[in-house]
């Protein structure tokens, strides 16, 4: 049994005594035999002139070495050059190494270069043990793609991760890229960006939080407080992707895109935008909204289509479309907005409510007056249908086309051309009914007053007659065609949002408020 305890005891000493001179710093040249100066440098051997040394694989060399054998440590000074490997060489001024601890620090016009990239830096620190050099003073990393700068670094030559903190920028010949921090890959020139961030490039500015950078690809993916300015656009969402290769970019959740020249906003759920098209197409809870001197009007579509140029731009919108501004509303399938020209074009079953008036047929026609920004005339073309709501009745105004003439915003008058035919439920100032009228003729101009028909010119020889209410014929209080879409009419800018009875999401009128922030 002792034999037995003796054998292991003995196995263990040789292990131990092995392992030891493998941790064992060598000395493997030197110009001048080693001395000693036990004054100054106790207990160390001073090698000088092409000093050579050994630890684990990794050669050294210097003019001078202070090797303290009992402690396995030594100091290099002057042209100190370490190989680590055929990858990884590394030049300073100064170097200390702990044999035991397996760690080194180097000052001193430090430079470290591998296959994939050149580190310059003042001093670096070097852990054997995990594959990790880091430093604390500013350093410059060099590779096929940028310079990175940084004032603090780590880099892990094992997975060859550099992770950069305090003013760290990236700069290659199409970007720059400021950070608090980043994650980068000197292999594929790939970053993670952290804490504020800002990347410029020729016509583009992008700012996050939190992302991704792909300096070979040009590529981009944010996820958090970012935004994209390019010309006159500001592009915001919960995640951008921006490819400024092919200038593309889209935006996922809670998107915001500013025009800056013509205080338009468009917000959405998903939105793809082409800068070299100037093309923005957005969906998903898609509304527009232009910031007008007094109110703001708010177009919403299934999908939004934003074409031009900033001085000849254009709005579609596709599917379920209504518009809200405080004192006009209106509802269709398509519709094409000329910001330029102030011409909106609505088509399929449209109805345009303008105060107490609906206003319907098989297409309408919005003039702006480009200067004042307000609603100058209005277009009913085919089938031409104009209703108000009486006490007794319903107001009623039918032809084939209409002109209406807007005053200030308000409806002044409007000319029927084409079988025209009117029901109207005329009343003195005090508000007591004189009659009913029901006529035809092929023209008639009407003037209103406080949104009401204050005057009627029949501009052909009119058929019919003024009725007093007891003796108006129930069976002909409603022209042909008549229609009251009231129900459909939003009474308040969220209503945009409701397709027939169902409200598709909910929304936050705080959320669609025209910002330029």
């Amino acid at each position: 049994m002792k034999k037995t305890k003796y054998i292991v005891l003995l196995i263990a000493l040789n292990t131990l005594s092995f392992w030891a001179q493998e941790r064992q710093v060598e000395i493997l040249a030197s110009d001048n035999i080693s001395y000693r100066d036990e004054v100054n440098y106790p207990g160390a051997n001073i090698l000088v002139g092409d000093v050579r040394m050994r630890h684990e694989g990794a050669i050294l060399t210097c003019k001078k070495a202070y090797f303290y054998d009992q402690l396995n440590f030594f100091k290099a000074v002057g042209d100190v050059k370490v190989n680590q490997g055929d990858t990884l060489i590394q030049t300073s001024d100064y170097l200390d190494y702990d044999g035991n601890l397996r760690l080194s620090k180097s000052w001193g016009n430090v430079v470290m270069r591998d296959p994939d990239m050149t580190l310059k830096t003042d001093t670096l620190n070097f852990d054997r043990n995990t594959q990790i050099l880091y430093y604390d003073t500013p350093g410059t990393i060099i590779d096929s793609t940028n310079v990175l700068k940084s004032k603090r670094g780590r880099y892990n030559l094992g997975i060859k991760r550099f992770t950069a903190e305090n003013d760290v920028s990236i700069t290659n010949p199409q970007d720059t890229i400021y950070s608090d921090k980043l994650v980068y890959y000197p292999e594929n020139g790939k970053a993670y960006l952290y804490g504020p961030s800002h990347i410029y490039s020729k016509d583009t500015y992008v700012y996050t939080e939190q992302g991704f950078y792909d300096s070979e690809n040009q590529i981009s993916y944010l996820t958090k407080k970012s935004r994209i300015h390019y010309d006159d656009r500001i592009i915001q969402g919960d995640s951008l992707y921006y490819n400024e290769g092919n200038s593309f970019a889209s935006a996922t959740g809670n998107i915001k895109v500013t025009d800056t020249i013509n205080d338009m906003v468009t917000k959405g759920g998903y939105a793809e935008v082409y800068k070299d098209l100037d093309s923005l197409f957005i969906t998903k809870r898609a509304v527009n909204i232009t910031e007008l001197e007094k109110d703001s009007l708010y177009i919403h579509g299934d999908t939004l289509l934003v074409t031009g140029p900033s001085e000849e731009r254009i709005i579609k919108a596709f599917h379920y479309v209504k518009f809200f501004k405080t004192d006009f509303r209106g509802k269709c399938d398509s519709l094409i907005s000329i910001e330029h020209k102030g011409i909106t074009k609505m088509y399929y079953d449209p109805v345009v409510w303008a105060d107490d008036n609906q206003i319907t047929g098989d297409s309408i026609f919005m003039l702006s007056n480009l200067e004042t920004e307000q609603l100058d005339s209005l277009k009913i073309m085919n089938n031409a249908f104009m209703v108000s709501k009486d006490s007794v009745g319903y107001n009623q105004i039918r032809g084939k086309y209409m002109l209406g003439k807007f005053i200030d915003n308000d409806l002044y008058s409007m000319l029927v051309n084409g079988n025209a035919e009117v029901i109207n439920y005329a009343r003195e100032d005090d508000g007591e009914l004189v009659g009913i009228t029901k006529k035809q003729a092929s023209n008639i101009k009407f003037y209103f007053r406080d949104n009401q028909v204050s005057k009627i010119n029949f501009i052909s020889q009119p058929d019919g007659k003024t009725y007093p209410l007891s003796q108006f014929p129930e069976a002909e209080s409603k022209l042909k065609g008549f229609i009251w879409r009231e129900d459909e009419k939003p009474k308040i800018m969220k209503d945009i949002f409701i397709h027939g009875t169902k409200i598709t999401q909910e929304v936050e009128l705080s959320k669609i408020k025209p910002q330029t922030d």
